[in-house]
């Protein structure tokens, strides 16, 4: 081969093998794709929509979010609800949070299509984690589709560590937006 080809090659596997670290680097401590399974978050995400999380986001109440299960070996995502120091109470279908109403504008959906007189179960936080009051370093999580949903209700606090991170945008297929590979 000759010196310029050889150039070339060795110029072209630098690059990538660089472009392969910084790709590393960025879905291990920035950001990375992720996939629904399940109706828990329905309408907000549907069964098999891929999202992108940010894995350095403060995470905040409402924020919704992929965590570690305590309960299985997958990966959920539900609605940060209570953070640490919080009181949660659901109420005749209203949450309470600090003793104050608080409006979910994203249960709408759900609640319309639903003819049930109640979307939520009424509950304290006392009630199911016997807490009155969410810890430091937990979360208090419910999914958007609260009638089947596995979530804080069920299995309890989730620690901040097992946060993976927060969702911060829909990835939609090509051909949802109008654009195909042909």
């Amino acid at each position: 081969m000759q010196e310029s080809t050889k150039n070339e090659v060795y110029s072209w596997i630098k690059t990538l093998v660089f472009a392969l670290i910084i790709a590393f680097l960025c879905r291990s401590f920035l950001f990375s794709p992720s996939t629904v399974y399940g109706e828990s978050m329905s309408p907000t995400f549907q069964d098999k929509d891929r999202v992108l999380i940010s894995k350095i986001s403060e995470i905040n109440r409402f924020d919704m979010v992929v965590f570690h299960a305590p309960d299985a070996n997958e990966q959920y995502i539900k609605r940060v609800i209570g953070v640490p120091g919080d009181t949660v109470e659901m109420k005749d279908d209203v949450l309470y949070i600090n003793g104050k109403e608080v409006e979910e504008p994203y249960l709408e959906a759900n609640k319309e299509s639903i003819l049930l007189e109640k979307f939520t179960g009424d509950f304290t936080l006392n009630e199911v984690t016997d807490q009155s009051k969410v810890p430091e370093g937990m979360f208090f999580v419910l999914g958007d589709n609260r009638l089947a949903s596995k979530d804080s209700r069920i299995f309890g606090f989730v620690p901040a560590e097992s946060v993976i991170g927060e969702v911060k945008f829909q990835l939609y297929p090509l051909s949802e937006i109008g654009l195909t590979n042909s």
